[in-house]
């Protein structure tokens, strides 16, 4: 597993949206705006079971990417290629709600749906390109 250096950590634990790419049944590239935090040295990122990028991620999750560009600086960003290490439903509401806390100040995500399932994906990086 690569690295992520701790500058572009830094960046990382801003509340900033990380922009995932993943494949279509297609061939088409999607991207998402999501939510996301470093856990350990995965980056973890949260969704619903049943949409598009779920779906992506779990038939073809061995190749995604995440951009993130810096607020303060729109030329330095970075990129994070990897693939999915785990996906998972346990414990799914609880990293929504830790997430909301990260990019909404609050406790609890203010937009659960009773009948939506919340998956956390674990990103396994496999390249990193700080740029800027």
């Amino acid at each position: 597993m690569v690295q992520i250096p701790e500058d572009a950590r830094k960046l990382l634990d801003q509340p900033v949206l990380y922009n995932l790419a993943t494949a279509n049944p297609n061939g088409s590239i999607q991207v998402n705006p999501v939510w996301g935090e470093v856990h350990d040295r995965f980056i973890r990122l949260n969704t619903a079971a049943g949409r598009q990028k779920y779906k992506n991620l779990i038939k073809r999750g061995e190749h995604v990417t995440i951009m993130v560009q810096d607020p303060e600086d729109t030329q330095r960003y970075l990129e994070i290629r990897g693939k999915v290490a785990e996906l998972t439903n346990e414990n799914g509401d609880e990293v929504i709600d830790r997430l909301a806390k990260k990019y909404l100040g609050v406790d609890v995500y203010p937009f659960h749906q009773p009948d939506e399932t919340r998956v956390t994906i674990m990103i396994e990086p496999t390249r990193v390109f700080p740029m800027g």
